[in-house]
């Protein structure tokens, strides 16, 4: 059976732009559109209104001149309007070859908004599609509001299609303007105007107000219809539009009788891009792109993908640039930190696993982020743990620190189940912490080792909520050792590294 081909028309520097305190530069415009047309592989792009301002006039003439020199300039479309010809003058001037004529696709905006009668509109959209031909700029038609229009005046739409069809029209554009349609009425709504104009190219462009705008591009292509409309990251007014990388992806897995151009290798790499242009974050289990969309964290689902790849889809990673990920946490389990391990190049015994894997989820009850790159040095921090019987134990304690005033610490420490409590200040609050150490070491005659050096590391490309290690280098009776500390704040590791001193010390 041969595949029905389907276009693939982006409308993120268009429709995506109207995102609340969403605006391209233009430079970011043209970088966008070239990775767009170059990398991602979609047929069209819809890349601003005409008339909007200045700023969008020199982007679009950036943009336009970019396709011409690389053969792209047919797939670049301006939005218009029936305006007796100023569009297709700024569009001319922009060096721009298509328009997308916004029109009316609902007897209830034509009658209130335009307070027109259908023949005056199809009038005036006849004398801006010649006008357009004869500047050599070739004509789409937008139906605005046309879902509501095949709700509500469906012998409208027709009148107006019925009219299109004797125009010299490339494609006639269907919005759910307003994200109204469920699944049913998008194919109903398609298959019954395919059926009347069969040889008429259809495009579909849905919007996700109740999170149908996916499951809308489907059914619209069930039905029949010639092209999408999306944008990157389901961008675009109010609630967005039908998002590229999870619509690209259903019709991939699902629809085999479908064929698109689009690489879906790159979805990853210009949502992100698109992310850091806009300023817009993608929520983290946004399907396809989402930080968390590949990361597997119950330890259950890691084990079974040891044994089997049991929790694997035809959903993969690789697909879209991306790797299967374990998080670690207080649900990994020893499966997910043995996945994790591997990566590193690392291997533990079981009862090494065991503690390092008690130590996650410890970490994981207070919340505390654990990142492949944190392992090592929860290792460290863990297996040198291992080595000393504790005897003395920080109970608790209180940093202060305030502006103007020297740092404080209040510390309640036990040394073989006798309780000592001591207040310092100091230079600083580890200073300070240290200080009042030595005023319960000295009451118990015991001499505290040299601080030999001091340094403090956090994993490559940590965040400032990363875990931090605290490595102190102390001297003692001529002797250097090392201890670990290791926390999410810098003190405390500090703290926790003393601590592990003070227990080698009096062993």
């Amino acid at each position: 059976m041969s595949k029905r081909h389907i276009e693939i028309m982006d409308t993120t520097l268009r429709d995506g732009e109207q995102t609340s305190s969403v605006s391209f530069s233009a430079s970011e415009k043209l970088t966008i559109a070239k990775l767009l047309l170059e990398e991602l592989k979609v047929n069209r792009i819809e890349i601003a209104s005409a008339r909007v301002s200045e700023g969008e006039f020199q982007a679009v003439k950036e943009i336009t001149e970019w396709a011409r020199e690389h053969g792209y300039l047919n797939a670049v479309e301006v939005l218009s309007f029936v305006d007796k010809g100023v569009s297709i003058d700024w569009i001319v001037r922009a060096g721009a070859r298509v328009q997308n004529l916004l029109t009316k696709g609902s007897l209830n905006h034509l009658t209130h908004q335009l307070k027109k009668t259908p023949d005056q509109h199809f009038s005036e959209i006849r004398e801006v599609i010649n006008e357009a031909a004869e500047q050599g700029i070739a004509t789409n038609i937008y139906l605005e509001d046309w879902s509501n229009g095949m709700r509500n005046s469906k012998a409208y739409v027709f009148q107006f299609l019925e009219f299109l069809s004797a125009q010299p029209v490339k494609r006639i554009m269907l919005p759910d303007t307003l994200g109204i349609l469920t699944p049913k009425e998008s194919y109903d709504f398609v298959l019954e105007i395919k059926n009347k104009y069969p040889n008429l190219h259809f495009d579909f462009h849905s919007h996700n107000d109740y999170d149908l705008g996916v499951s809308n591009a489907m059914e619209a292509l069930r039905a029949g219809v010639d092209g999408l409309h999306l944008t990157v990251n389901g961008m675009g007014e109010r609630a967005g539009n039908a998002p590229m990388a999870s619509t690209i992806a259903v019709i991939n897995d699902f629809m085999p009788e479908i064929e698109i151009d689009v690489n879906e290798k790159v979805l990853y790499t210009v949502s992100k891009l698109v992310e850091n242009f806009s300023g817009v974050m993608i929520p983290s289990n946004k399907p396809v792109i989402g930080a968390n969309v590949f990361t597997q964290t119950a330890g259950i689902h890691a084990d079974g993908d040891n044994k089997n790849n049991l929790y694997f889809s035809e959903l993969l990673p690789e697909r879209f640039g991306r790797t299967r990920q374990y998080a670690l946490g207080k649900a990994s389990g020893k499966a997910n930190i043995q996945k994790n391990l591997q990566e590193l190049g690392l291997q533990l015994n079981d009862e090494d696993l065991k503690k390092v894997t008690q130590r996650i989820i410890e970490l994981g009850d207070k919340k505390q982020v654990v990142t492949k790159e944190d392992l090592p040095y929860i290792i460290s921090d863990v297996l040198d743990s291992g080595s000393y019987i504790e005897k003395i134990k920080v109970e608790s304690y209180v940093l202060t620190h305030s502006k103007g005033l020297k740092p404080s610490t209040t510390v309640a420490l036990s040394i073989e189940d006798e309780k000592f409590e001591e207040n310092a200040q100091g230079d600083g609050q580890f200073d300070a912490f240290m200080n009042a150490i030595r005023k319960i070491f000295k009451k118990k005659n015991f001499i505290l080792p040299e601080l030999f050096d001091y340094a403090v590391r956090i994993p490559p490309g940590s965040r400032s909520d990363a875990l931090c290690e605290t490595i102190i280098t102390w001297k003692h009776k001529d002797n250097e050792f090392k201890t670990r500390g290791l926390d999410s704040d810098q003190t405390v590791s500090a703290i926790k590294a003393t601590e592990k001193m003070l227990n080698i010390v009096s062993n």
